[in-house]
């Protein structure tokens, strides 16, 4: 099984959007990353280069916004149409521009704490912090897209108007001049915690997912993950779900977690004879749920633990059981898919073993059991990333298919820029938000007003908080749509009485979902493009393979011990019937039972299926908490409809049977 063009897709993807920089330009971006990865290497490791001087936290913040966050003037034309050969004069403008402003901010950090300039700045402070209010807008359109920039240009502003606007959104007044400095001056807007989180943690895992991309990952995942299940019944499928879950974790991308894994797994997928938009929709189910899957779970996760206060370990281990629980939802509708249709496995003779894969790639099991080690055990996540990373490029200078030559490690560095430029100038938007929201007081009061429009109904509030974030999620990253509901969606929840992970967790999730729901769903889109199907058929396939992110959800903050916050024998009881409920939801969506067989098509049929899912509905559904209904009940009552829709799904096979 050739898995070479995996090793192109990341690329192959960066070029899609990236310009073809020439020579100066690349050594510019070089300079620039190796620059912010020392200051963050000083920063975060207290190796005190800077002798005879502290650098404080906010000035160690500008100087990476003044390297990175321009960068996205570099590597992104302004527009779809405009040159991709080059960076024209305009472009270099901003770069520089860009600099110049947080270069001052940096140079200022000491006069900025001692003279509260958040409140009472300088006029040329003032001047200077208009303009890099422009440059971070253009830098978060960029990077972004259309509607982060409007959502980030309008909230940034609501200082200025929020006297005039109605009573439950309205705030304290604030000047143009007074806004403008509080926005780059104080440590709650473009300083505020997105940008934190950036530099004290996200950075570091940046840099090693792109360094993982560089030298093989993807290569290995699909390897390892072939070899252990392409031949087994609907192979490729179930590859397609350990790689990209694998690989999402790392790379905190679904895109690029399709890009990277989908050009393997959907041809094999379609080859066996998966249909082209179920093969498009397994692949943008898995590569959704490796983002949702620890031990790394992308920046978003990070910046998760930074709102919360907790260790990153805490996040991890809350989302363990919820992704699991997705995988296997997904996992039974692929097998009953296969069964339904006879689909076999990829000959073993095609298929790279075991053996020999562990061979060429040991060296990925020796870092993430290092990186895990340090996550979970030593609870290091800030310098975690960095030891792997290391670790990784030490052993890779053996490995002749992967080592870097000078070439090699420039792009590495050049993609490890783009990268961290992106973010960058995304967070530091967003945190424009935070700011604005900050300094008129509304993100003390919005949460009691939603309580309020919601008549304190906590199940209203739940449902209000995941339609919004749904919206929320089809327009903007899953980091800057996960940070503005932190602000606006989580105090009122949290108020409400739910566990504060698991409402920070609900949000992620059902960010998440508008990647696979349509009218948006970019990750079937992209999907769609590689198995060469109608987009909206995979979007309805994606919906129906990942049926368990609508669901889980809710089930584990009505209940948190899904998110093993609980007692022991609460949570094992919490995830048994979880796991119970979710198998017999995917057995009736797929229409397939296993040791009865698969479920006619007919009036007998369709009432079996029914009785199967909300019998898996109610078992699942946890019991305590939130709800009024013991375990017992609800599995009582689950395993009574289950037991009838098992008893018609027989009914219904042995008609079949006697008919044929």
């Amino acid at each position: 099984m050739s898995t070479e063009v995996a090793d192109a897709a990341p690329e192959a993807a960066v070029e899609l959007r990236y310009r073809k920089l020439p020579p100066f330009w690349r050594g510019i971006l070089i300079a620039v990353a190796s620059t912010a990865i020392f200051l963050a290497l000083n920063q975060i490791l207290n190796l005190g280069f800077f002798v005879g001087k502290v650098l404080l936290d906010t000035a160690y913040l500008y100087w990476l916004c003044a390297l990175l966050a321009g960068c996205v003037f570099v590597v992104l034309p302004a527009t779809k149409r405009a040159r991709r050969d080059g960076v024209p004069w305009y472009d270099a403008a901003l770069f520089f521009v860009n600099v110049a402003v947080f270069a001052y901010f940096a140079l200022n950090a000491h006069r900025i704490i001692s003279e509260g300039w958040e409140f009472a700045a300088p006029r040329e402070a003032i001047w200077i912090a208009c303009v890099g209010w422009l440059m971070i807008l253009e830098a978060t359109r960029r990077a972004g897209g259309t509607a982060v920039f409007v959502m980030v240009a309008v909230i940034s502003l609501y200082p200025v108007y929020a006297g005039h606007m109605p009573g439950p959104i309205s705030g304290l007044p604030q000047d143009f001049s007074t806004t403008a400095a509080y926005h780059f001056a104080s440590s709650e807007s473009v300083l505020g915690i997105p940008t934190r989180a950036f530099g004290e943690l996200v950075i570091g895992f940046v840099m090693f997912g792109a360094v993982l991309q560089y030298t093989g990952a993807a290569h290995f995942f699909n390897n390892l993950a072939f070899a252990l299940f392409g031949s087994v019944r609907g192979g490729p499928a179930k590859v397609a779900i350990f790689a990209s879950g694998l690989m999402g974790s790392v790379s905190g991308s679904v895109v690029s977690n399709v890009l990277t894994t989908g050009v393997v797994t959907i041809p094999a997928m379609k080859r066996i004879g998966f249909s082209p938009a179920y093969a498009g929709g397994v692949e943008a189910c898995a590569s959704t749920g490796g983002v949702l899957m620890p031990p790394v779970m992308g920046a978003t996760a990070f910046v998760m633990a930074s709102f919360l206060g907790v260790p990153y370990v805490t996040v991890a281990l809350a989302a363990l059981v919820p992704s699991v629980l997705f995988y296997l939802a997904l996992f039974v509708q692929i097998d009953g898919y296969a069964a339904r249709h006879g689909l076999r496995g990829l000959p073993r003779a095609e298929l790279p073993s075991v053996r020999r894969t562990f061979a060429e790639g040991w060296q990925y099991v020796i870092v993430f059991v290092l990186l895990v080690w340090m996550l979970l055990v030593l609870q290091q996540e800030a310098i975690a990333p960095f030891y792997a990373t290391g670790l990784l490029l030490v052993i890779n200078q053996f490995s002749r298919r992967h080592r870097l030559d000078w070439k090699k490690l420039g792009l590495l560095v050049e993609g490890i820029c783009g990268a961290l430029g992106e973010l960058s100038a995304l967070l530091a938007g967003v945190g424009l938000i935070i700011g604005a929201l900050s300094v008129t007081g509304l993100a003390g009061t919005l949460a009691n007003d939603l309580v309020y429009l919601a008549g304190n109904n906590i199940y209203v509030l739940l449902v209000m908080g995941a339609i919004t974030s749904f919206i929320f999620g089809m327009g903007m990253t899953i980091t800057a749509c996960y940070i503005f509901l932190a602000i606006v969606l989580a105090p009122p929840l949290v108020a409400a009485g739910f566990d504060p992970v698991a409402v920070h967790l609900f949000m992620l999730y059902w960010g998440m979902v508008s990647f696979i729901t349509p009218p948006v769903a970019l990750a079937a889109f992209v999907a769609a493009g590689i198995a060469k199907a109608r987009p909206m058929e995979v979007g309805l396939q994606s919906v129906r393979l990942g049926a368990a992110m609508y669901f889980v959800p809710f089930f584990f903050v009505l209940n948190p011990a899904l998110i093993l916050r609980g007692s022991p024998w609460e949570i094992l009881v919490v995830v048994g019937t979880a796991v119970a409920g979710l198998v017999l939801i995917g057995s009736a969506l797929e229409g397939y039972v296993v040791g009865i067989g698969t479920v006619a098509r007919s009036a007998v049929g369709w009432a079996a299926r029914l009785l199967l899912f909300a019998g898996g509905l109610v078992m699942a559904m946890p019991g305590g908490g939130e709800l009024e209904l013991s375990h017992v009940q609800l599995s009582l009552g689950g395993l009574a409809l289950a037991a009838a829709g098992a008893a018609a799904t027989w009914v219904s096979v042995r008609a079949t049977a006697g008919s044929g």
